[in-house]
């Protein structure tokens, strides 16, 4: 046990990012995919992080116990962060450092040496300043952000192979049509600060058939495709979407 304490506290920092629901603040954000699958996307701007206390970090909820779970699952289910949350002496170190500004400063930091992102820095009050840009070939799913260590993911912008020659992009993070106060597992009362905070641009660039989008005013054809311009408010209630056709 004094083993899984050293460990845990040494990932403290990066796990602290799995009590938190992550949202847009002020930004831009570009997403291009050609017809050869390839893409590049990228996200400048601030990323808000609400803390969402101990039931969601556990992914537990205050109305259940382990006698509901079905037979044989009950030792198998936990994870290493219920465990860990479970023994009094780290739920208090993690308690603690929720509004912990070094703590905040440590996330950052391992962020800017994930792939992708360029720079990862902390501007105080749970507001981190994000450039991240990432290129790649659509052979599978993309989603921003994710973190394998969290429990909930609200994605920002999701990519989603259908079939055998078409895209799906959505970008549920960039509206306020999802209820964010009232997401899974009790995301908690964040949702109208991060409503406010809602400011940005969302392009897509293609030189792939558009076979529908929800942009009003429709494609603008420029000399590397079609772009879609989505402006993000906090009024924005739907999400941005679109399909696209490309090659097999």
């Amino acid at each position: 046990m004094d083993r899984l304490y050293r460990t845990l506290g040494a990932l403290a920092g990066l796990l602290a990012l799995s009590a938190c629901l992550v949202t847009p603040g002020r930004f831009e954000s570009s997403l291009d995919i050609r017809a050869d699958r390839s893409f590049s996307f990228a996200y400048k701007g601030e990323i808000l992080a609400s803390d969402m206390g101990k039931e969601a970090l556990t992914g537990a909820s205050s109305s259940s116990s382990g006698d509901d779970a079905p037979e044989g699952e009950a030792e198998n289910s936990p994870t290493l962060m219920q465990i860990a949350v479970q023994e009094e002496d780290f739920s208090d170190a993690v308690d603690g450092a929720k509004g912990d500004d070094a703590q905040m400063q440590a996330i950052a930091a391992a962020l800017s040496k994930e792939k992708g992102f360029r720079s990862a820095r902390y501007m105080g009050k749970h507001k981190f300043e994000i450039d991240y840009a990432i290129t790649g070939r659509l052979d599978h799913a993309f989603l921003f952000p994710f973190n394998i260590d969290a429990q909930i993911v609200l994605p920002f912008v999701a990519v989603e192979m259908r079939g055998d020659d078409r895209v799906r992009v959505k970008a549920p993070g960039f509206a306020n049509g999802f209820d964010k106060s009232q997401g899974p597992a009790g995301m908690g009362g964040a949702g109208d600060e991060a409503a406010k905070a809602l400011n940005g641009t969302f392009t897509l660039t293609t030189d792939a058939e558009i076979v529908s989008q929800n942009q009003e005013e429709g494609a603008e054809t420029t000399p590397q495709g079609k772009r879609l311009v989505w402006t993000i408010t906090p009024l924005t209630s739907d999400a941005p979407a679109a399909t696209l056709r490309v090659k097999n």
